[in-house]
């Protein structure tokens, strides 16, 4: 289903997490490949760090609110999905920054993409999809 307002397609552009420390947060997602694009400071309440991957968008907001250093999930909200064409040298590379999956790669069916879980520094969780041939 499109949704058409205007007569324009509705994009996705990006999502956004609330986070308790932005350095540990941008080290964490520039260990996955994501760049930090820029940082917006919301007067004196917040600073927005926009983070993307090579050749794409900002797809992904980084909230630091000054004063507050953790926040709940709830049981709602997942996790965000990224495509990597080699998983165990993608997680090789993460596990000598300190970044372990939640457990080894697995399939969820037969002759299924293998995937696997890790999560950031505020608990979000981060699927990681092999995809050889680099389809999404």
């Amino acid at each position: 289903m499109v949704v058409y307002a205007a007569d324009v397609p509705a994009q996705f552009i990006h999502t956004c997490y609330r986070i308790g420390d932005i350095d540990r947060s941008v080290a964490f997602y520039e260990a996955l490949g994501f760049e930090e694009r820029r940082r917006m400071p919301i007067r004196d309440e917040a600073i927005n760090v926009f983070m993307g991957m090579p050749g794409d968008g900002d797809r992904l907001e980084l909230t630091y609110n000054h004063g507050v250093d953790s926040y709940e999930h709830g049981t709602g909200y997942n996790h965000i999905a990224l495509t990597v064409p080699d998983l165990d040298g993608t997680l090789a590379a993460l596990a000598e920054k300190g970044i372990e999956p939640e457990r080894p790669p697995y399939s969820l069916r037969e002759g299924g993409s293998r995937i696997c879980f890790v999560r950031d520094p505020d608990g979000y969780r981060v699927e990681l999809i092999e995809r050889p041939d680099g389809t999404e």
